[in-house]
């Protein structure tokens, strides 16, 4: 199989492109709108827009519930069925379940826009203890959810048809890594559709007058926190696995065996781990909250040996093609594509996430952390830098393949990733900061009438600074993406330039590359250092009263 991706894009059934162009335009229609009420919300926290709190938490309702959920999930959905498809050779199977899927989502978006924007701001874990004596709010709220629930069930299923055609026709006695890890995949979101039915149902019958109030949704909310916070980053990393092997010809010199491997460590350490997003809870025994962080040190192994897989082995076909010194390889990369520098950055991000992550789950700092600005500071580099990035990215080759664009000025929009990572380090520097000193992540307004700390409101307008650089060129990738939708747009497939071949060169058998363990040594470093300073600053941490949980 030596045609590109971008070929076998192009070559899917037109009823196919229709669907996944489709998913993919409300995707990023999602993003926008999130985007806009994330830099609301930012311009809000630090006193640059004045508003009463109640707007700024319908902001931050806005941008919670659609770029964690819409936008991450549309997203995902558009590229497992179509890697998929192109798997498979001959388009989507049970097109129609797609279809049905992808509808029922968009119900579900309209739901929550509407619940989003009605009574109480429920922000994106719909509380219902906020609308205690609102239960019309919260059934439009959660019908969106149950919908979204319903959609992330049945449209996988057509990405798991789809995967399983060619070994039933018999034109493949064995699934590939990339097909094994997509199988996977759609299986993921199956699971994170489920958890969303187990979490929002209850409050729907309850808001329908026919069941009790939904006294432990906290505890189904935690459990669908964790899906949906942790799951992205098996296809994050899929899609790096991908991305490059489109990008430079390479592929895993560790053989598509071990890759299965790989990507399977995400069945075995993903879901126990839910345990940590619990340690709020008063009656947790102290031994289940050990056990919750010794678990959760697992999350990052799949991630950093899928990372280690992808980083050693372009550095040793790089090195093939005359490379020399510790870095010098990475100039050889394809810089000009956008999909290249956004799997850069991520990459980067996924790195910093790590490092804070490991501190949240430290049993005796999640408590005094949970409900501080630190948990906005570190998971933005999730879900912004890490997985928003990579998905722009692939959405980057598979869109002007599908309409047969050509790519809208991609040497400017290969900035726009540096520029996002740009804002979000001083957004996550000053909000991680923040939550070491004690600033409640869920106060719009906190100087507290003069009587909270006046570094509090110093570090906020960091945080807004921060926060709208990176919004800002997140928004303008996301738009520069979405021109390769626009029938007037200029059609053509040139990538000249944008890629590098380098799968047919000779490997040195004794070939070293040193990057990727050194990056995995530096990560353990970090989480040690960020973890001591924790440990140092948590008995100068005020008291907070607020809501709990993630």
């Amino acid at each position: 199989m030596t045609d590109s991706l971008r070929d076998r894009f192009s070559a899917l059934p037109s009823g196919d492109r229709r669907l996944l162009v489709g998913m993919s335009a409300a995707a990023l229609a999602a993003l926008l709108l999130g985007i806009v009420g994330g830099l609301l919300t930012a311009l809000a926290r630090a006193g640059f827009l004045d508003v009463v709190p109640e707007t700024a938490y319908r902001f931050l309702t806005v941008h919670g519930v659609s770029i964690f959920f819409y936008w991450l999930y549309l997203a995902q959905v558009a590229l497992l069925l179509g890697l998929a498809a192109v798997e498979n050779r001959r388009g989507i199977a049970w097109r129609g379940a797609a279809w049905t899927g992808f509808l029922l989502v968009v119900g579900g978006f309209m739901f929550s826009m509407g619940g989003a924007h009605t009574g109480t701001p429920l922000l994106y874990d719909g509380a219902p203890a906020l609308a205690s004596e609102q239960p019309a709010t919260l059934l439009v709220f959660n019908l969106g959810y149950v919908l979204l629930g319903l959609g992330l069930m049945v449209a996988p299923a057509a990405a798991v048809a789809t995967l399983l055609g060619a070994r039933r026709e018999g034109r493949r006695e064995k699934m590939s890594a990339v097909g094994f890890a997509l199988f996977a995949w759609a299986g993921f979101l199956m699971v994170s559709g489920f958890a969303a039915l187990h979490a929002f149902v209850p409050g729907t019958l309850w808001a329908l007058g026919i069941g009790a109030f939904p006294a432990a949704q906290s505890t189904n909310w935690h459990i669908l926190f964790h899906n949906m916070h942790y799951l992205p980053l098996m296809a994050t990393v899929l899609l790096w696995y991908v991305l490059m092997r489109e990008l430079t010809g390479v592929t895993s010199v560790f053989g598509e065996r071990f890759s299965k491997i790989v990507f399977a460590m995400y069945l075995v350490f993903v879901p126990p781990t839910s345990l940590y997003h619990m340690f709020l809870e008063p009656d947790l025994p102290g031994a289940v909250r050990v056990t919750g962080s010794l678990l959760s040190l697992f999350v990052s192994v799949p991630t950093l040996t899928v990372f280690l897989i992808i980083v050693t082995s372009l550095e040793v076909y790089a090195r093939a093609k005359g490379a020399r010194g510790l870095f010098g390889w990475l100039r050889l990369l394809p810089w000009s594509h956008p999909a290249m520098a956004a799997a850069a950055m991520a990459v980067i991000n996924m790195g910093l996430g790590l490092v804070f992550a490991f501190v949240l789950i430290q049993e005796k700092l999640a408590p005094l952390l949970s409900d501080t600005f630190f948990v906005p500071g570190y998971f933005h580099f999730f879900t912004v830098g890490t997985v928003s990035l990579t998905l722009l990215a692939a959405l980057s080759v598979m869109l002007p393949a599908l309409t047969g664009r050509r790519m809208w000025r991609p040497t400017l929009l290969r900035w726009t990733p540096w520029l996002t990572t740009a804002g979000l380090l001083v957004f996550g520097a000053a909000g991680v900061a923040a939550g070491y000193f004690g600033v409640p992540r869920r106060v719009i307004v906190v100087d507290y009438s003069g009587e909270a700390p006046t570094l509090w409101q110093a570090l906020m307008a960091v945080v807004g600074v921060g926060g709208t650089i990176m919004a800002a060129a997140l928004f303008a990738f996301a738009v520069g993406i979405a021109m390769s939708l626009l029938p007037r747009w200029q059609a053509g497939s040139e990538t000249a330039g944008l890629t590098v071949g380098w799968g047919g060169a000779e490997l040195n058998p004794g070939a070293t590359a040193w990057v990727g363990p050194t990056s995995v040594l530096a990560i353990v470093a970090a989480m040690y250092l960020f973890t001591a300073v924790g440990f140092e600053l948590m008995q100068a941490l005020p008291v907070i009263g607020g809501v709990g949980g993630h």
